[in-house]
Parts: C-alpha cells; sequence; structure tokens
C-alpha cells in the first residue's frame, strides 16, 4: 500500500517487506544514537535468512541498492543507514 504523504518513490511490495525486516534489524550505532544502521552484509544475510522472505542472495541485493538508490537507506562505509523522511 502506497502512502502518499512519503516523498519517496515507491518500491515493489516484496521490497518493502525487506526495507521493513532491515528496519526492526538494524541498531542505533554507537556514535550517532539517533541513527537506525545495519552492516551492509549483514543485512543480506538477515534478508536471505528471514522466514518472511527466504530471499536469494542476488534477490536480497538486488533489494538493498534499491533501497539505497530511492533513499530508503545511505550508505556510509559499508554500512546501511535508515533514512527517515521528513514530514
Amino acid at each position: 500500500m502506497t502512502d502518499f504523504s512519503d516523498p519517496r518513490p515507491p518500491l515493489p511490495e516484496w521490497i518493502l517487506d525487506a526495507y521493513d525486516v532491515l528496519c526492526t534489524h538494524s541498531f542505533n550505532s554507537a556514535a550517532n544514537e539517533d541513527i537506525q544502521s545495519i552492516p551492509r552484509e549483514e543485512a543480506i544475510e538477515v534478508l536471505c535468512s528471514s522466514d518472511e522472505l527466504a530471499l536469494e542472495p542476488e534477490d536480497a541485493t538486488h533489494a538493498v541498492s534499491r533501497l539505497i538508490e530511492r533513499g530508503y537507506f545511505y550508505e556510509v562505509d559499508g554500512e546501511l543507514r535508515v533514512t527517515i523522511p521528513e514530514d
């Protein structure tokens, strides 16, 4: 379901499901307590091992790439950080 108040471009439902899974597995980094993040390699592993998704590595990599391209995450030194849309 598309949230029309979200300024980010829409993605297929399965990639949004991957985003939700990654957000639940992200943590607040020690350096930036207000930023949720997950290492990129760990994100791929989480998506491949999740019972909800059970993605192949290529699909997990594609989902992560699309989430970065569309602004759901941004990457810093191999760490995916959750982008919080402005109101």
